[in-house]
């Protein structure tokens, strides 16, 4: 029997033209391998595209390597999981990222001491594999890594359920505004608290140099001014006397001077070299007139005052002060005060900057909380539209009492407001008739979990294309048409993200775009765990083995009749002679 290649797949489109799904989504996990886990002492596989499904016997192995699986997306790991006899347990995975790169991770579990996590050969922590492992992996079944069980996911659910996604994100934006601002206001606030005591200080300065108010140069004419009044009794008497010397006295200058210019004019006229100098008679009186007048009128202006001299030195005292504080001079004193001017202006235009962010950080608030308020409206319209679209999925996956309540708290307090809103979203679950909703992760197993993340999945597209999404029980208590209706949703989930599922159910399995075999064996008197891809053939008599315990050839045609028919409605009833032999995998 002939089965759809794994590299190349017929799908139509909504034109109903037939394409190469040459554009599907790359695929997150390549390839694992396991070394000393558990009952696994090597397994190599090389997973595909699409929907793969593991199966086997009970106890087989196949919970290890989803246990495996979580060890590298963060799960806890300790020297329990080690292999009997080995040093030391290791996980490793090669992830193609949604850009086509590849990241390798690595995670040791020795039998004694603390493990190491490598990213790319490099040593990670424990955080860092988390946040890698939630990008590229989900596991739903296991609930220490199951994303759905945090009702801060489901907002994001009812968002990408109701078509929000761009409302929710002008939110974020309105919110990282608002953010943006109140941190400026706040910086700004802080500032002008560290700020106050330094203008309080600069205003004092400032007073205390207007207080007494210099003027350019007074310190040097206060200075003159000290001098001349200390010296009021000797400027006054030096003054007169040399007044009296030019004019007053007998033996004055003037009269001196009188007989001088006679004897030189009888000079002249006898030698002709003193004519010249008997000329001087013309300058030299004016000269003298002038500084007489000067000294006579310095004489009448000189004040011997103590009560100004008093007030001068008290006067410069308090300059020279202001100068010793404030640089030395008083030109340092002016400068001095030019700044602190500027500084408490620049003050008060804090102030009006301050009041500016203050009305900036509340019209950012208002437009947050609009946008949040509208965006709440619609996410309680889109909830009581989601919880009837998830129950009625429910029943078609052996859910059929399964109830469902999406509450939306709107109207939280402002401390509880986020980039999501003003919203608290989370989904309530009934699994069992006459039980109340509760929360997901206290009222739902881990096949139930699994089914309402397939639910959910089939009905809202949250993860990124070709993320891997891992399904653990998800048959868990279902058969016949709805392990049927389990397996074509996984099918068609394999279309947008890589599915890796753990089953037991063949109508299940036969949706899978590639199988994988787990078996256990004995050897050497330990007990060992292999894993492989099946060909065309093993994969009819694992389904054979999963429908009736046997491999009879009733079982045999059953399976091969169950296979067809799943295959020609994944490929649109292409003919079998139309589709390619399945290459087989290796490892063990």
């Amino acid at each position: 029997m002939a089965l759809p290649s794994p590299t190349v797949a017929i799908r139509l489109d909504p034109a109903g033209a037939r394409t190469r799904r040459d554009e599907r989504p790359p695929v997150m996990i390549r390839f694992l391998s396991i070394r000393d886990l558990a009952i696994v002492d090597a397994m190599n596989i090389e997973f595909d595209h699409g929907f793969n499904v593991l199966t086997g016997e009970t106890g087989a192995g196949k919970s290890i390597v989803i246990g495996a699986l979580g060890l590298l997306v963060g799960g806890r790991g300790g020297a329990d999981l080690v292999r009997t006899g080995a040093s030391r347990a290791l996980v490793q995975a090669t992830f193609e990222t949604e850009d086509g790169e590849e990241n390798i991770v690595r995670r040791e579990i020795p039998a004694q001491g603390r493990g190491r996590i490598f990213i790319d050969d490099a040593l990670a922590t424990a955080s860092a594999l988390r946040t890698l492992g939630r990008r590229l992996v989900d596991i739903h079944g296991q609930h220490e890594h199951q994303a759905l069980l945090d009702p801060r996911s489901h907002v994001g659910l009812l968002d990408a359920y109701g078509g929000l996604e761009a409302a929710a994100s002008e939110v974020a934006a309105a919110y990282d505004r608002w953010r943006s601002a109140e941190m400026r206001l706040e910086a700004e606030r802080e500032g002008a608290r560290e700020a106050a005591a330094r203008i309080e200080f600069l205003q004092f300065q400032l007073e205390e140099i207007d207080r007494i108010s210099p003027q350019p140069g007074e310190d040097e004419l206060l200075r003159s001014e000290r001098r001349r009044l200390a010296n009021a009794d000797r400027l006054l008497h030096l003054a007169s006397e040399a007044y009296a010397g030019l004019y007053e006295r007998d033996d004055s200058v003037v009269s001196s001077l009188g007989v001088v210019w006679r004897q030189l004019d009888e000079l002249a006229a006898l030698d002709s070299a003193f004519v010249e100098h008997a000329a001087a008679r013309e300058t030299v009186p004016p000269l003298l007139d002038d500084l007489a007048h000067a000294l006579r009128s310095y004489a009448a202006a000189v004040e011997v005052s103590p009560d100004r001299l008093g007030e001068v030195e008290t006067r410069l005292a308090a300059v020279e002060r202001l100068a010793r504080k404030y640089g030395g001079s008083l030109d340092a004193v002016l400068e001095r005060r030019t700044a602190l001017d500027a500084q408490i202006r620049r003050c008060t235009d804090d102030e009006t900057r301050r009041a500016a962010l203050e009305s900036e950080t509340v019209a950012a608030r208002a437009a947050y909380r609009g946008a949040a308020g509208a965006l709440s409206t619609r996410r309680v319209t889109q909830a009581r539209s989601l919880a009837p679209a998830l129950e009625a999925e429910l029943r078609q996956l052996a859910m059929p009492d399964g109830r469902v309540e999406v509450i939306v708290e709107t109207g939280l307090p402002a401390e509880r407001w986020g980039p999501r809103g003003t919203d608290r979203v989370e989904l309530f679950l009934s699994a069992n008739p006459g039980e109340d909703a509760r929360p997901l992760a206290r009222v739902a197993s881990g096949g139930e979990i699994s089914r309402v993340m397939l639910a959910l999945k089939t009905l809202v597209a949250t993860d990124t294309p070709g993320k891997t999404l891992v399904f653990d029980e998800v048959d868990a208590g279902i058969g016949g048409r709805a392990a049927d209706r389990v397996g074509e949703r996984l099918r068609a989930l394999g279309e947008r993200y890589q599915v890796l599922c753990v089953t037991h159910a063949p109508q299940l399995a036969a949706y899978a775009t590639a199988h994988f075999g787990v078996s256990k064996r004995v050897s050497e008197g330990r007990t060992r765990t292999a894993v492989e891809r099946l060909s065309p053939e093993e994969r009819i008599a694992e389904l054979a083995r999963l429908m009736t315990g046997s491999g009879s050839s009733a079982a045999l045609a059953s399976a091969s009749e169950l296979l067809d028919s799943r295959h020609a409605a994944s490929a649109g009833a292409a003919p079998a002679a139309a589709r390619e032999e399945t290459p087989r995998a290796t490892g063990e």
